[in-house]
């Protein structure tokens, strides 16, 4: 997959991906299903919501859902990303927690990150 990001200042990033690179459509729906824009527009919006108290609750409530679609998303990658720097690269609870986490006390947190990541590996 490629991704290309200019220096902050031109405002400007591209992606582009094959079939391959997307072989479960994550990336494709995240697109057409408008939440990587929505996502994007929380990031940068100055509520930090992709919220504007003027537009209609409709329009707020889609920003809302597909945001959380896409964090839920992102936070189950983030599990299986746990589970591959344990199993593969053998790293401890705490190197993981720290890198991961910021601190390597929150090695019972990455604990039950494996654990959700290790059974959306396994399709459960």
């Amino acid at each position: 997959m490629a991704v290309t990001v200019t220096h902050p200042s031109e405002c400007r990033a591209e992606i582009s991906w094959t079939r391959v690179d997307d072989r479960h459509g994550h990336l494709a729906r995240t697109v057409d299903s408008g939440e990587l824009a929505h996502a994007l527009h929380a990031l940068g919006d100055e509520y930090g919501a992709g919220y504007n108290p003027h537009e209609p609750a409709e329009r707020a409530l889609a920003a809302a859902e597909h945001t959380t679609r896409l964090a839920r998303l992102l936070e189950a990658r983030a599990a299986v990303l746990v589970v591959h720097l344990r199993d593969d690269h053998k790293l401890s609870w705490r190197a993981i927690a720290k890198a991961v986490h910021g601190d390597a006390e929150k090695h019972s947190t990455v604990r039950r990150q494996y654990d959700a990541g290790r059974r959306h590996i396994e399709g459960g």
